[in-house]
């Protein structure tokens, strides 16, 4: 398929424009979109907050084009504060958790972003819409709980200046934690991250430590 222009690049994929209505989104280094549309078009069908998906193939996934900007954005401007978004966050989480396995007989396992933070979240005038279902998979939802904290708490240790706001969206998303979270699963997937730099994961154990601190903080 041929692409209209760039709107946005991400560290593994860039998003053209079709139309007013579509997107493309085409990973660099090729891949097969196939199993993202899956539990795309699986969440939307449970009513949870997802893009509509199109005609997809290989390495490219057509996607409905969302109005709006990321919770990162609204932040910036003001619009929301980082403790709203930290409730946002655990909402999405939760409400992804309450749906049943599409694919796993456990009945114990759910489905999982396993890339849900402010970046990932569109805040659309129908609400906030997920984005990015890459790394989606089943299993138990206190590991997609445990990277949502982990990957705030990345933040909030970096020198980035959005780090004071990664913390208090941290906590805020810490003390709307329902049930107990998995650190070290958490850690062990991103500390695999290709996409994550020597920098970034050298500062994955403070992370991590900021995570316990508040959440022992949060009881």
């Amino acid at each position: 398929m041929q692409p209209g222009p760039l709107l946005a690049s991400g560290r593994t994929a860039d998003v053209f424009a079709i139309d007013d209505a579509w997107v493309l989104r085409r990973y660099r280094d090729g891949g097969d979109t196939s199993a993202e549309v899956a539990v795309m078009s699986y969440v939307r069908s449970q009513d949870y907050p997802a893009p509509r998906v199109g005609l997809s193939s290989g390495a490219d996934l057509v996607m409905e084009r969302l109005s709006g900007s990321t919770m990162v954005e609204a932040a910036q401007q003001g619009r929301i504060t980082p403790e709203e978004a930290g409730v946002i966050l655990a909402g999405l989480l939760r409400r992804l958790h309450a749906l049943p396995p599409r694919v796993s007989t456990n009945p114990a396992d759910r489905v999982l972003h396993l890339d849900l933070h402010p970046e990932n979240v569109m805040l659309t005038r129908q609400g906030p819409i997920v984005i990015d279902w890459t790394n989606a998979k089943e299993g138990p939802p206190a590991l997609d709980r445990g990277i949502s904290a982990l990957i705030l708490a990345e933040v909030a240790v970096s020198p980035r200046a959005d780090a004071p706001a990664a913390r208090i969206a941290l906590a805020s998303l810490l003390n709307e934690a329902d049930d107990v979270i998995d650190l070290d699963g958490a850690l062990a997937i991103r500390a695999a991250n290709p996409t994550l730099s020597r920098a970034e994961k050298q500062l994955l154990g403070e992370a991590m430590a900021l995570v316990r601190s508040l959440y022992l903080a949060a009881g």
